[in-house]
C-alpha cells in the first residue's frame, strides 16, 4: 500500500465507531490513578506457560523453533495445548494458522482479533512471539473464568512462520506473491510445502484470506526488542506504528591494481569509496532529529585479496523510518553523497532496491484505549515507533492495529540473552485484557 493510499485509509478509519479518545474515557474514570476493580490475568500462570515453553526447541546457542521444523511443530502442538487447557477448540485455517474464538453477544459484529507466533529466528530467545500469544489466550481464558461477555466475538490467533516474513498474517490477507511461496525457511522447506507441514491445505488456501472490514481490530502484545522503555523506566510502550524500511543494494565500482606499485593519488579504490560512503551515510542520518535508523549491514569486496586494490564493492543500507517521504528523503540523500564520493575517489555508484515496505500506523482510538488501560491498572507508560515489524503491520492494511510492548532487559532480543521479567510479562497481559474490553464497549 503507498503511503498516500494508507493515509487515505486511516482517515477513512478514523470516520469509523471505534475511533476517537472520548469514547474511552467513561470506561476508565479516574484516568491516570490506579484502579483496584481493574481486571487483571493469572499473571503465575501465563508465566508458567512460557517458563514450560522455553525447552522446546532449545539448544546450546539458543532457541530454535524456526519455521516448520520438528521443534516448530512441536512448539504448535504444546501452544493448541495450552488453548484446548483453557476450555477452547482451536482450528487451522488454509493456511497453518491457529484460531480459537469466543463468542459475543450481538453476532452482527466482526471479531476482534488478538494474538502473535511461536516460531523463532535462529538462536533466538523464548519472548519474542510467545508472549503475545500465549498473553492473548490467557486474555481469552480470564474473560471467560471472570464471566466478562464481549459484544464483539473474540478471536485468538498464533500466526505461522512470522520470522520468515510475516507469512501466516501476509496469507490473512492476501497479500502473498508467487516468490513468497517459493521462500526457503531455515528448516530448509519452501513456505509452499510448510503450509502442508503445519496443518493447512495449499489447495484451499483462499478461504483463509480477510479482506477489509471482515475484523473489527487487531491487537498484539510483543516485548519491546530494544532498550528505550527500561532506559526511560516505563512499564508500558504504546506503539505508534511500525516503521517501514527499504533495503538498497549500492554496487561501487573502481579498478583492480596492484598495492605496492600504484600510487595513492592514482587509485580507484572502491573500498575507500565504501568506507566514505559508510561514515556519510550514518552522519546523514544522525545530522537530524527524528527516529530515522540506517545501517551499512554487508559488504562483498572485490577481488578481496591483500594485495590487490579493491575493483567492486557492493554493500546493502537498510533503511527505515515511520514516515515514507522520510524514507524517501533520505534515499535521495545517500544518492546524492555517493555521486559526490565518486567524484572525490574516482569510482561509479549504481543503487538498486531490493525489499520495501510500507509504514503501518496504529489507529489513534487504539492507542487511546491502550493508555487508558495502562492508566487505569496504574502502569507509566510512553508512545513509541517499532523498529522491526510484525505481523501487526500486515493485518493493518486490512484493518485498525495497536500494539502494546513490554521492557526487554538489557534491549536484548533474537538473542538467547532475551528476557522479559514476570512482573512486565503481566503488566503486558493485563492491559491488553483491559484494552480488549474498552474497545469492545466503545
Amino acid at each position: 500500500m503507498r503511503r498516500r493510499d494508507f493515509l487515505s485509509h486511516s482517515a477513512a478509519l478514523a470516520a469509523l465507531p471505534l475511533a476517537g479518545a472520548p469514547a474511552f474515557a467513561g470506561w476508565f474514570p479516574g484516568a491516570g490513578t490506579h484502579r483496584a476493580d481493574a481486571v487483571r490475568v493469572n499473571g503465575a500462570r501465563l508465566n508458567g506457560w512460557l517458563t514450560a515453553f522455553d525447552r522446546i526447541g532449545r539448544t546450546p546457542g539458543g532457541i530454535n523453533r524456526v519455521a516448520y521444523s520438528a521443534a516448530d511443530l512441536e512448539g504448535r502442538a504444546f501452544t493448541l495445548g495450552l488453548f484446548r487447557e483453557s476450555g477452547f477448540s482451536p482450528r487451522l485455517d488454509a493456511a497453518g494458522n491457529i484460531f480459537a474464538r469466543v463468542e459475543g453477544t450481538d453476532p452482527s459484529l466482526k471479531p476482534i482479533l488478538i494474538g502473535s507466533h511461536v516460531d523463532s529466528v535462529t538462536d533466538g530467545g523464548n519472548f519474542d512471539g510467545p508472549l503475545g500469544s500465549f498473553a492473548a489466550i490467557e486474555v481469552a481464558r480470564t474473560l471467560r473464568e471472570r464471566g466478562v461477555r464481549l459484544r464483539h466475538p473474540l478471536d485468538v490467533v498464533v500466526w505461522q512462520n512470522e520470522e520468515g516474513g510475516t507469512i501466516g498474517s501476509k496469507i490473512f490477507i492476501g497479500a502473498m506473491t508467487d516468490a513468497d511461496w517459493d521462500k526457503v525457511a531455515r528448516s530448509g522447506k519452501t513456505v509452499r510445502e510448510g503450509v502442508g507441514i503445519v496443518g493447512g491445505n495449499f489447495a484451499e488456501i483462499a478461504s483463509a484470506v480477510r479482506r477489509k472490514g471482515d475484523i473489527a481490530c487487531y491487537l498484539e502484545l510483543h516485548i519491546e526488542q530494544g532498550g528505550l522503555l527500561e532506559k526511560a523506566g516505563r512499564q508500558i510502550g504504546i506503539v505508534q506504528g511500525i516503521v517501514g524500511l527499504r533495503w538498497l543494494e549500492v554496487t561501487i565500482t573502481g579498478f583492480a591494481n596492484h598495492a605496492g606499485a600504484t600510487p595513492m593519488d592514482q587509485r580507484q579504490d572502491a573500498m575507500l569509496a565504501a568506507a566514505k560512503f559508510t561514515v556519510a551515510v550514518n552522519d546523514a542520518v544522525r545530522g537530524e532529529p527524528g527516529r530515522q535508523v540506517a545501517t551499512v549491514g554487508r559488504l562483498t569486496v572485490t577481488p578481496n585479496t591483500t594485495n590487490v586494490i579493491p575493483a567492486q564493492v557492493v554493500l546493502t543500507v537498510d533503511l527505515r523510518d515511520l514516515e515514507h517521504a522520510t524514507i524517501d528523503r533520505f534515499t535521495g540523500a545517500f544518492e546524492r553523497l555517493a555521486r559526490e564520493i565518486g567524484a572525490a575517489t574516482r569510482t561509479s555508484f549504481q543503487f538498486k532496491r531490493l525489499v520495501e515496505s510500507e509504514p503501518a500506523l496504529a489507529h489513534p482510538a487504539l492507542m487511546d484505549a491502550i493508555q487508558s488501560s495502562a492508566d487505569a491498572l496504574g502502569l507509566s507508560h510512553q508512545r513509541m515507533p517499532s523498529g522491526a515489524g510484525h505481523d501487526a503491520q500486515e493485518v493493518a492494511r486490512i484493518a485498525p492495529m495497536g500494539m502494546i510492548f513490554v521492557p526487554s532487559v538489557g534491549g536484548i532480543s533474537h538473542s538467547p540473552k532475551e528476557f522479559t521479567r514476570a512482573e512486565d510479562v503481566a503488566h503486558g497481559a493485563d492491559v491488553l485484557l483491559n484494552a480488549v474490553i474498552a474497545v469492545d464497549r466503545a
